[in-house]
């Protein structure tokens, strides 16, 4: 029940067209009883009574939005008990614990979902398509970056807990740059190249305060990645190719319109795309997978292979050298 939940997953319920609230699940019992109230769910249980809670024949599905060191056994524990799970990015805090979550809902035959709103966001379509239609051509290259302030005192103080947060910032922004590349391409990087830095090592001791690495993968294509704690929160992404180039800022916040521009074979394109709410629409297909039968995407799978790439990433940054990305 942190920020994201509060500011953006809870008040999507009432945009959802399929999904419905039902139970709150928080630390402080008085804090899930408040959120209740004010969301509509008919139940409120404190982490003690997780079990009661998925007891619940009412209770479906689990959105998992609490730090990603607590994914694992969160999730484990939806899974014996035949629900469904939709976990907030990354989908672990380290790669053994992203193969048990994954493991466990196989094994228990439920939907593991990684919650990657960009899959559902009409901008990041829109380029998807023209990728897949070929409109660009080969592509060459992607520029992309996603960075923030962190503000002591006003950010979560987990994110510099690597236990709880997995690393700094590429952990909690540059994941969706690493996730939208793949997912953009169609491939799977095969090595990495990674530079970190700690400017101000007094607050940033346990990880990174930022970050940048180049992604190969087997086509060519090359993915430029930067990722920051201490910049002003923007992002983009910029896709190159043999017939021309498209550019999206902001590509991963979701509070402001997103402007598309680019050149595709001497012609202009400019195109506006207005806020909406992301969240009911990654509710949405979830709900609409489980209800219909039909494989979730992003899978858990698909999570997965972005912890292995950032087991890769760090691996580079700590020894200097290209790392071979392993998904096993």
């Amino acid at each position: 029940m942190g920020s994201i939940a509060q500011g953006s997953i809870l008040p999507a319920f009432a945009h959802s067209r399929r999904a419905r609230l039902v139970a709150l699940v928080s630390r402080d019992r008085e804090k899930a009883t408040g959120l209740a109230r004010q969301f509509q769910a008919p139940r409120a249980y404190g982490l003690d009574r997780y079990s009661d809670c998925l007891a619940n024949p009412e209770v479906q599905a689990v959105y998992i939005a609490t730090p990603q060191g607590e994914h694992a056994g969160l999730t484990v524990r939806a899974a014996r008990a035949g629900k469904h799970v939709l976990c907030e990015k990354p989908l672990a805090a380290t790669f053994p614990q992203a193969a048990r979550m994954v493991s466990a809902c196989r094994r228990h035959k439920v939907m593991l979902m990684t919650a990657y709103r960009k899959y559902y966001e009409p901008s990041t379509r829109y380029l998807k398509r023209m990728i897949e239609e070929g409109a660009l051509g080969r592509l060459d290259m992607i520029h992309t970056a996603f960075s923030e302030l962190y503000r002591p005192g006003r950010s979560p103080s987990w994110l510099l807990d690597k236990k709880l947060s997995g690393g700094g910032p590429l952990t909690d922004l540059g994941v969706y740059c690493l996730n939208t590349s793949r997912w953009l391409s169609g491939e799977l990087p095969v090595e990495v190249t990674a530079h970190a830095w700690r400017n101000n090592r007094k607050r940033f001791r346990g990880v990174e305060e930022g970050i940048a690495l180049s992604l190969r993968f087997p086509s060519g294509l090359v993915v430029q990645v930067a990722s920051t704690y201490s910049a002003a929160i923007y992002s983009f992404l910029n896709v190159q190719g043999e017939k021309g180039w498209v550019s999206l800022s902001p590509a991963f916040t979701f509070e402001e319109e997103r402007q598309l521009v680019g050149k595709v074979d001497g012609r202009s394109i400019r195109r506006t795309f207005p806020v909406l709410d992301e969240f009911a629409l990654e509710l949405d297909a979830f709900a609409q997978a489980i209800q219909t039968g039909t494989p979730v995407e992003p899978d858990g799978e698909q999570g997965m292979a972005d912890v292995a790439i950032i087991r890769a990433v760090y691996q580079s940054a700590r020894s200097g050298r290209t790392v071979k990305i392993r998904y096993k």
